[in-house]
């Protein structure tokens, strides 16, 4: 396994454009009780930071906040520019702000492609007075059939198949933010969905370390899941996180 940071794996980072339409169909939404905590007034100004298909500034948008989204791989931002959201197209390092601010500032599942301490000292100056920032995850597990049963289909394959954030998500986090200057809380929203086979299969190929991989690979991983999962598909928990941030007062 690397030990390149995920942010500088590229390669990586830049995989999701070859599957954006099926990114977007089969990626999970956020729950809405998480979205009504991050849209507190209409009106609210967001910017969506790596906002791949629009999934998450679809839905702040549709609960009454104003969207801009930043979105660097141009496939990716096609898809949503088409659901009518305001997309520019950058990395979030060199995208100019050109002295906006806003209320929000929202990385929805994709904190970890970006280098930290530089995008939260650059969050720091985009924040409005009162301003918050919400470092958000949907994070999704299989309970039946177990994790480790579904880990023997990505034998030889894929080193690691769990979700790649998990470590950004975790107690690392905190001196960074306290670095930054910003105060948080988490706040965790817990769902019990359920997948049919081919749901579960379409879903997880959509992760990098999957669409990294040559397309043979990738289609003998479709066929052990499939064989794997059978009929009665997946049972799984989705623990959704949300750190919402708002700067520490001046000593």
């Amino acid at each position: 396994m690397s030990d390149t940071p995920l942010h500088a794996d590229r390669q990586r980072a830049e995989s999701f454009g070859s599957a954006a339409a099926r990114y977007d169909r089969h990626r999970p939404r956020y729950p809405a009780e998480l979205i009504a905590d991050l849209v507190v007034h209409q009106g609210i100004r967001v910017l969506d930071v790596g906002a791949g298909t629009g999934i998450a500034g679809a839905q702040l948008r549709a609960a009454g906040a104003d969207v801009l989204a930043v979105e660097p791989d141009p496939q990716m931002a096609e898809v949503a520019a088409a659901k009518g959201l305001s997309v520019e197209q950058a990395t979030f390092a060199d995208w100019d702000p050109r002295d906006r601010a806003f209320d929000l500032v929202v990385f929805a599942q994709s904190f970890h492609w970006v280098e930290p301490v530089d995008a939260l000292a650059k969050v720091r100056g985009l924040l409005a007075p009162g301003g918050r920032l919400a470092l958000v995850w949907n994070r999704i597990v299989a309970v039946a059939p177990s994790p480790e049963t579904l880990a023997g289909a990505y034998a030889g394959l894929v080193d690691q198949p769990n979700r790649p954030s998990a470590d950004i998500e975790g107690a690392g986090l905190d001196p960074l933010l306290a670095a930054a200057g910003l105060s948080h809380e988490r706040r965790r929203y817990l769902e019990h969905p359920h997948y049919s086979c081919a749901e579960w299969v379409e879903m997880v190929t959509t992760y990098s370390s999957v669409l990294r991989l040559p397309a043979a690979d990738q289609e003998r991983l479709r066929t052990r899941l499939t064989a794997l999962i059978g009929t009665d598909g997946v049972q799984a928990t989705n623990d959704a996180l949300a750190v919402l941030c708002t700067p520490s007062p001046e000593p």
